[in-house]
């Protein structure tokens, strides 16, 4: 979590709410500078199943994510955006795709837009129900994913400590772990009943900005990859 003072409460709440027999919530603070540390030490006193983390400064994503591993007591991560709301029933849903196989590394979960104040919100429901979902089926068909969704995904612990975890220096942490893994043999998933709902730019300026992001992560990951095509 980074300044997601506005979100938390929401986030925290359904991370609390989620059906399943034994789980942690691991809260970090990547240096905010609202009252995020705050609302996350007050979540940890209040819950003994959450711990609060403190980066001493802003890091981003990829280190918060290698930071929450490295003290995660259990070999499953569902990791998620500070302004995220899951399914109560996701993990299970997820899980289920863990335990089918001892080769898949990540499962993909299925983010919904609840942002639809205004026209650009409300085609951004129609982009992930129509085209998002189906592209990622699609890919499955034949084994593969270009990426799973950063704000929702399942990781099995020894596929990341395999993979290498998550690179600070990549643009697109979620597009960069999918093409290790893959390239590394392990099975990547996802798992449309494994729903969330997630915030998304309402401004053509914050769209742009966003999808420049993915555009360039995605290129990022292509060029960085020696020898990618020559190998199934």
């Amino acid at each position: 979590c980074h300044n997601e003072a506005a979100n938390l409460h929401e986030t925290v709440a359904a991370l609390r709410a989620l059906d399943y027999p034994d789980f942690e919530n691991l809260l970090i603070d990547d240096g905010s500078t609202d009252a995020t540390p705050t609302m996350i030490d007050h979540y940890a006193r209040e819950d003994s199943r959450i711990r609060a983390v403190h980066l001493a400064r802003n890091q981003g994503k990829a280190v918060g994510l290698n930071t929450a591993a490295a003290l995660a007591r259990h070999d499953y991560f569902l990791c998620i955006d500070g302004d995220s709301l899951v399914d109560p029933h996701s993990l299970r849903w997820m899980m289920r795709q863990m335990l089918t196989s001892p080769r898949v590394g990540a499962v993909s979960g299925n983010p919904r837009i609840r942002t639809r104040s205004t026209l650009l919100g409300r085609i951004q429901v129609g982009e992930f129900s129509s085209i998002i979902g189906p592209i990622k089926r699609a890919q499955r068909t034949y084994g593969k994913m270009f990426t799973v969704s950063g704000v929702m995904v399942c990781f099995r612990r020894a596929a990341l400590h395999d993979a290498g975890y998550w690179n600070p220096d990549a643009l697109t942490e979620d597009i960069d772990v999918s093409w290790r893994l893959q390239l590394r043999h392990w099975d990547v998933r996802f798992e449309p009943a494994a729903m969330c709902w997630i915030l998304m730019p309402e401004t053509f300026r914050g769209l742009w900005r966003q999808r420049l992001r993915w555009s360039m992560g995605g290129t990022q990951v292509l060029f960085g990859q020696q020898g990618l095509f020559g190998r199934w």
